[in-house]
């Protein structure tokens, strides 16, 4: 790669339309700049290494973040193929954008969506279980909770965990300042069945105010997030798992059994990462 002032490759740069100054100090492996589908015109949306991600280059990128403008992102495909959606630009432009959400508005839709809330006729019994102990009404916004550990380092570790578990996955760079807008930056559209891109950036916004959260990578139709400020009771859980019902319905109806919302939060409980994924 050629560089300009800065030590931010020329290809890098393309991905920035406002020129301003940046730097990269980090070596990169080979790669290329991948566009959208919304045309050969469309600026370059993301960078991605032509093979599967060193290890440790996720830290050293994100540790370059302030700087380089540029956040780290573990690209899985779909079934493996990269093609989809990173390599073949499978990518669309948000038609809004995060700031223009308010992530309980969101949330509470997604919930009325799911439980029938508003609806004339409540649904049987059996049919509210899943949101137990909760019924039809959204709970609301769970309180945050502290940090256990510094959000940076625990990031890193789990990027590099999950690199591993991963060990396909390629290594994005994308312009975002911070990494709940990398998808709407992206165009990513994984769980575009239940809920806009922008939308979900808007929750993960408030997901990483609240609970430390950090994105490191993306499948498909897979979400895979840092949490450094998880629950550590029940209690703290539930109407976290709420949350996560609400964003993501599939975790828990096609999930582990019991299919519960009480069920999910318990699994909540001093997990350090969280995973997504919609059908």
């Amino acid at each position: 790669m050629t560089s300009q002032l800065n030590d931010m490759p020329t290809d890098l740069l393309e991905l920035f339309p406002d020129g301003a100054p940046r730097t990269l100090a980090v070596p990169l492996p080979p790669g290329r700049t991948v566009r959208g589908s919304e045309g050969a015109d469309e600026r370059p949306v993301l960078w991605m290494s032509e093979e599967p991600a060193p290890a440790g280059l996720w830290s050293r990128l994100h540790a370059a973040h302030e700087s380089s403008g540029l956040w780290p992102l573990l690209l899985d495909g779909l079934g493996g193929d990269m093609s989809r959606p990173w390599q073949g630009g499978e990518l669309w432009q948000a038609t809004s954008t995060p700031d223009q959400h308010d992530a309980e508005r969101v949330l509470a839709g997604r919930w009325a969506d799911q439980t029938g809330d508003g609806d004339d006729s409540p649904p049987p019994a059996e049919e509210d279980s899943f949101v137990a102990p909760y019924g039809r009404a959204w709970p609301g916004l769970a309180p945050a909770l502290p940090p256990r550990v510094a959000v940076r380092e625990h990031a890193d570790h789990w990027a590099e965990q999950l690199s591993q578990a991963l060990s396909e996955a390629h290594l994005g760079l994308v312009p975002a300042q911070r990494s709940s807008d990398v998808l709407a930056a992206v165009g990513w559209h994984g769980a575009i069945n239940h809920i806009g891109v922008a939308e979900l950036c808007a929750v993960l916004r408030s997901w990483e105010d609240r609970f430390g959260v950090r994105v490191i990578g993306a499948g498909f139709a897979e979400l895979y997030l840092s949490v450094a400020a998880p629950p550590s009771t029940l209690d703290e859980a539930l109407p976290i798992a709420a949350e996560h019902f609400a964003f993501c319905p599939d975790n828990i109806l096609q999930g582990q059994r019991p299919y519960t919302v009480a069920a999910y939060a318990e699994r909540l409980v001093d997990a350090p990462t969280w995973a997504f994924w919609w059908d």
